[in-house]
């Protein structure tokens, strides 16, 4: 009996033990089936406080303080953000300014359209205002230094260059890897529309003049008067009152030495309030005299330091402040919107009407976009402050599109009021030519928008925006890198070749151009129909591993920056992250197919 009931036991235990091997395996098995998670859906957080039913009077009170408190040091985070990219723009302006200026009177380089988009771009950088750039522009236009067929790409080059300050300011959940990946993305995808446009519209420009014809055709059928007191600070009126104290810059002097280069010009304002009165001596000769009636107040007014010296200090606290409000909305933020607080903003931020009027719910965004844009007077301003609500997933990425496309024809108003302010003492020639240049800068971003966004297919901004938002993800370093390349070493290397000459730059962009579009030709076809191609060209293995993989550079920085545990932070937690550097993967391959 006892020789039965062990081997009973035995038959019981071997049972149980392939029993749980099966449930393992299947398990296994189900893990390997189910897709992976999306990395782009915004995270939910479960609300892990006391419900507020179960609270007493004293607790409901102490809650509800707390959570008052939470939204006025929100509101005051965000006041100093604005702040912080006011002084970054001053700071950009000190530093780089005169050289913006003293860019536009290169005439030979203008006359290249290529180089015209580049001279858009550095400068608007260099002046952290596609404001700034535009009302330059148009006041140059005015004065008759450039033509409007020249300044086209100029306007063109300056869409770029504003998108650079929420690239910068994403970098700011450079920590979090999630957060990081849909922040970088949602800064990226205003860059890649604005790319994308100029890369199309430019030679359709350059072939066709249609702006030019177009915006030609309005201006001459409108009854023109100018207005002096065009209002070009409509919301900016909120912070000025502490800015003021701390720095004044006269951007109006980049344009005095874009125009008479010869004299060199301190951008710091000195005075405020002055009267200008012209006198006749006797020989009938007229002269003017400026009489300063009030001297500014400011931090630097008397500080004796120079223009550089000042922009570097302001660059140096501006990027502190920023950083600092910066971390403080987002962790604000992230406490107070928690379970159904978020899952309420989350759903009215992101709805979509309901069947088939969800369609136009993007439209609707491009007006807010539009009309914020508008009321701040910077598309800067207002996609820096949606940047680290896409990081922590309030908006997501195919909401922030429409925003920031919208927020593209709200700055162009400045242009239209600069325009207007123009000097018509010599009839209205000159209001015409700088208003076109402002129509031209209107219907530039009006036909990118019918271009890139009214068919969802042709919307390849958000799928490029997520494969940069990808790689950034898994390589913190590049965030940096694409900064430098695109904003910085590429308008420069287009100077350096327009200096060869314009043959020889047309030569290397339309073979660079020509291996970009045979690369995702051919990517295409490897993910689609990878039978029409020869065997060696289905996958990129044939190719050595510095010209198909970042994991060269990558290790490279990783020995040179070995004290930056940011910039390879995937690689110290590699056992702990498995699962989600495979989704991360999977998901790299899906948008690089997309592409």
């Amino acid at each position: 009996m006892s020789s039965h009931a062990g081997g009973d036991a035995l038959l019981v235990h071997t049972a149980s033990l392939h029993t749980a091997n099966v449930e393992e395996n299947a398990s296994h098995l189900i893990e390997k089936i189910s897709p992976p998670e999306d990395p782009w859906a915004c995270p939910e957080l479960k609300d892990t406080g006391t419900p507020w039913t179960d609270l007493d009077t004293k607790r409901k009170a102490l809650r509800g303080t707390w959570a008052f408190t939470r939204i006025i040091l929100i509101f005051t985070s965000l006041y100093f953000f604005i702040c912080s990219l006011d002084f970054l723009g001053s700071a950009f302006r000190l530093l780089g300014g005169k050289t913006a200026g003293r860019v536009f009177q290169d005439s030979e380089l203008v006359r290249n359209p290529v180089c015209g988009v580049m001279i858009g771009l550095l400068s608007t950088v260099l002046v952290q205002s596609s404001s700034t750039t535009t009302s330059i522009v148009v006041s140059m236009v005015a004065a008759d230094i450039l033509t409007v067929k020249l300044s086209i790409p100029i306007i063109m080059g300056a869409n770029i260059g504003t998108s650079v300050t929420n690239t910068l300011v994403s970098m700011g959940e450079i920590t979090h890897r999630n957060d990081f990946r849909r922040a970088f993305a949602g800064a990226t995808v205003h860059d890649m529309f604005n790319w994308l446009s100029v890369i199309v519209l430019l030679p359709l420009e350059v072939a066709t003049d249609y702006l030019y014809r177009l915006t030609g055709t309005i201006v001459e059928n409108m009854r023109l008067e100018t207005s002096q007191d065009a209002n070009k600070d409509l919301l900016k009126a909120v912070t000025k009152p502490f800015t003021e104290l701390i720095i004044q810059i006269d951007s109006k002097k980049i344009g005095l030495i874009a125009k008479e280069g010869d004299k060199d010009y301190s951008l710091l304002k000195t005075c405020c309030l002055s009267k200008t009165t012209t006198t006749t001596n006797e020989t009938g000769y007229n002269f003017t005299k400026t009489d300063c009636l009030k001297k500014c107040t400011h931090l630097f007014v008397d500080s004796g330091l120079t223009d550089s010296v000042i922009g570097t200090i302001m660059l140096i606290a501006s990027l502190i402040l920023l950083c600092v409000c910066l971390f403080a909305i987002v962790k604000l933020l992230n406490s107070l919107l928690q379970g159904n607080i978020r899952k309420f903003i989350k759903k009215f931020i992101n709805y979509n009407f309901p069947g088939k009027a969800a369609y136009f719910t993007g439209y609707i965004a491009i007006l807010i976009g539009m009309g914020f844009t508008i009321l701040l007077q910077s598309s800067s301003i207002f996609t820096s402050t949606l940047t680290p609500l896409v990081g922590i997933g309030v908006v997501s990425i195919d909401r922030m599109y429409p925003l920031s496309i919208g927020s593209n024809i709200g700055t162009t108003t400045t242009g239209i009021l600069a325009a207007l302010a123009t000097d018509t003492q010599n009839g209205t020639r000159q209001l015409q030519n700088s208003l076109r240049i402002a129509m031209c800068h209107l219907f530039f971003n009006l036909s990118a928008i019918c271009l890139w966004y009214p068919i969802p297919f042709m919307r390849f901004p958000i799928r490029m925006s997520k494969f940069l938002g990808n790689t950034t993800a898994k390589y913190r370093w590049f965030a940096l890198f694409y900064l430098l390349m695109a904003f910085f070493l590429l308008p420069l290397a287009v100077f350096g070749l327009s200096q060869a000459g314009w043959e020889i730059l047309t030569a290397v962009g339309t073979t660079f151009l020509c291996l970009i579009l045979s690369i995702c030709i051919i990517k295409i076809l490897q993910r689609k129909r990878p039978q029409w191609l020869p065997k060696k060209l289905r996958d990129w293995k044939f190719l050595p591993i510095y010209f198909r993989s970042l994991e060269p550079l990558d290790r490279l920085f990783k020995h040179m920056f070995g004290f930056c545990k940011v910039c390879h932070h995937h690689h110290h937690h590699h056992h702990h992250h498995e699962e989600e550097e495979k989704m991360a993967g999977n998901a790299e391959e899906k948008e690089s197919s997309m592409l």
